[in-house]
């Protein structure tokens, strides 16, 4: 068994550590700041039940209030990965409530009660919750540039979006996957026509395909009326599975289908790969574009570029006439593309055959390619591939 330089809870007793590691550790990580209150990870107390092995394997846990920023997981682990000798590195977070192992000695006062949270936070009333590990992203090469398709709120057409961008792009020529992790609400099988139990050869999930795009859903595996009651440690379990045990074979863009807001799935990603970039879709009503704010906010904390944003149901196009009306007060997404200093990707009319190729698994540049919506999200994979190649998300 490697022989450990155990770095103990209480930081300040550096008289405990050995080696050239654990100090080059410990220097790292004070280089680190926490912009909340300018002082860096050491001296907040944040850094716990730090351990360096002798062969360079370092893990330590991260105490993160709801007030501090997420991004500091990431910036703490490169710190230590930057450090010469170091070859594997885990953060994992703590919740600044959760209690300290029993050692079996008496305490020398009653400890203080923790400081509340500012809101109360559903599913984490017991003491004893257990916290996710934050482990390190893996690269995946073989499926080219992920991006991650995302929304402030639900039912404003983001899997309509993915759906349609990833067909554009197949038949633009590129090699596309979808990947649904919409795992509250899985909407890729009916919208791409497919919905069968995947096969498995040689331990791999193979992905099902149509229109020329790989596909893999939750709704593949589970029957239709079975709700996912899950918390964060298995939706990242889920999502890091469908990144690493599905053959997707080589790719050019993986789109990834998240569900509505910034919660488990968001973060998990993130946390599972390396995410290239982000796409937000938002109507024009400015209940939406609110949440779409929050949505771009997040990805920018966790260091993800935001390509731009899609402004879907921009206008009303009559199916008989073809007029075009404003649709639910317009010129959202350009008034947020405009706060955020972001491109206004695409606007999409609201075409009702784009509802109805969902519904029957027909996407709309596919089955109608010359229809206004069809072309809005044809030039938006143009678009999307010009950025990319231009380096935005590099």
């Amino acid at each position: 068994m490697d022989e450990r330089v155990a770095l103990t809870n209480d930081i300040e007793s550096e008289s405990r550590m050995t080696g050239q590691l654990g100090e080059g550790v410990m220097a790292a990580l004070r280089g680190v700041r926490n912009p909340r209150d300018g002082r860096n990870v050491v001296e907040s107390d944040m850094v716990r039940d730090l351990t360096v092995s002798e062969d360079g394997r370092v893990r330590l846990s991260l105490v993160l209030t709801p007030q501090d920023p997420a991004s500091l997981v990431r910036e703490a682990r490169r710190a230590v990965e930057r450090v010469d000798g170091i070859s594997e590195v885990r953060v994992d977070i703590r919740d600044p409530v959760q209690p300290v192992p029993y050692t079996g000695a008496a305490p020398a006062a009653p400890a203080a009660p923790p400081r509340a949270r500012t809101l109360p936070v559903m599913g984490q009333e017991t003491p004893h919750r257990q916290v996710p590990p934050a482990p390190t992203p893996v690269a995946y090469p073989n499926l080219g540039r992920v991006i991650a398709i995302s929304s402030g709120k639900g039912g404003v057409g983001k899997s309509t979006v993915a759906t349609n961008l990833a067909v554009a792009l197949a038949r633009a020529g590129e090699r596309v996957g979808l990947m649904d992790a919409d795992i509250y609400g899985p909407n890729i099988p009916r919208m791409m026509g497919v919905n069968e139990p995947p096969p498995v050869a040689n331990e791999r999930i193979q992905p099902l395909a149509a229109y020329g795009v790989k596909l893999m859903s939750l709704g593949f595996i589970v029957t239709r009326d079975q709700p996912a009651i899950w918390r964060g440690p298995i939706v990242m379990k889920v999502i890091s599975q469908f990144l690493r045990d599905v053959e997707w074979g080589e790719l050019d863009y993986l789109l990834v289908d998240l569900p509505p807001g910034t919660g488990d799935a968001q973060l998990s990603l993130v946390q599972a790969t390396h995410v290239a970039a982000s796409i937000i879709v938002t109507t024009p009503q400015e209940v939406s574009v609110g949440d779409a704010l929050r949505g771009a906010k997040m990805f920018e904390r966790v260091e993800v570029p935001v390509l731009g944003i899609v402004e879907n149901m921009s206008s009303f196009v009559c199916p008989h006439c073809g007029e075009e009306t404003p649709f639910l007060g317009g010129g959202g997404g350009r008034r947020l593309a405009e706060e955020l200093q972001l491109p206004l990707l695409g606007q999409v009319p609201f075409v009702p055959a784009v509802a109805a190729g969902g519904d029957e698994g027909r996407p709309i540049v596919a089955t109608d390619p010359e229809s206004p919506a069809a072309r809005a999200l044809i030039d938006l994979a143009a678009r999307v591939r010009t950025a990319i190649g231009a380096g935005v998300a590099a």
